[in-house]
């Protein structure tokens, strides 16, 4: 695989090398990770939905399962926008902002990229079930309007575990996509 890129601007041309568009990758994980949260918070947001809102327990799960639908399938459309602006059918302001950056990455953006992908998702796996929980716990918290007893500790666990796993997914989306970009084009 060539490792550099000798022209910044190859691929502006309309020439389709800008595809396929960054993103879909970390907009599948963003969604995958959406829909294991909602899976495992079920439970406790209809116990406190149906406490709070005085609802039925199958209104509670038909709205989370309306929301699912409705994330999923704005995810699909944004992922089908993109790409058909990386072809140059319509507009996107990602792909016009990934236009000034070379095609394929280069190596050294390769090596951080998975050193991101190892590092941030290492960090993500660790904090993965502590995080599920505490989104749990915040839920019941939000539903007792009790502010006062959100442990900062585990809105920082919270936090870790988020930007680790967005950083990982971007990086893995960029990995992924350039390794295609280069295999296609180079």
């Amino acid at each position: 695989m060539h490792s550099e890129v000798t022209d910044p601007t190859r691929g502006t041309d309309g020439s389709g090398r800008r595809f396929p568009a960054y993103g879909p990758v970390e907009a599948l994980l963003g969604f995958a990770l959406f829909y294991v949260l909602v899976d495992r918070t079920t439970a406790t947001l209809v116990a406190v939905f149906t406490d709070v809102l005085d609802v039925a327990p199958s209104a509670v799960g038909f709205a989370l399962a309306a929301i699912l639908w409705f994330v999923g399938t704005v995810t699909l459309v944004e992922q089908v926008r993109r790409q058909r602006a990386a072809l140059g059918v319509g507009t996107h302001d990602e792909v016009a902002r990934d236009a000034r950056s070379p095609t394929v990455p280069s190596e050294t953006r390769a090596l951080v990229a998975l050193a991101t992908v190892l590092v941030g998702g290492l960090v993500a796996a660790w904090t993965f079930e502590r995080a599920v929980d505490v989104v749990a716990s915040l839920a019941r918290i939000v539903g007792t309007v009790d502010v006062t007893a959100v442990p900062l500790a585990d809105v920082a666990v919270l936090v870790v575990f988020f930007v680790s796993y967005g950083a990982a997914t971007r990086a893995l989306d960029r990995l992924v996509i350039g390794g295609i970009r280069g295999a296609v084009w180079d």
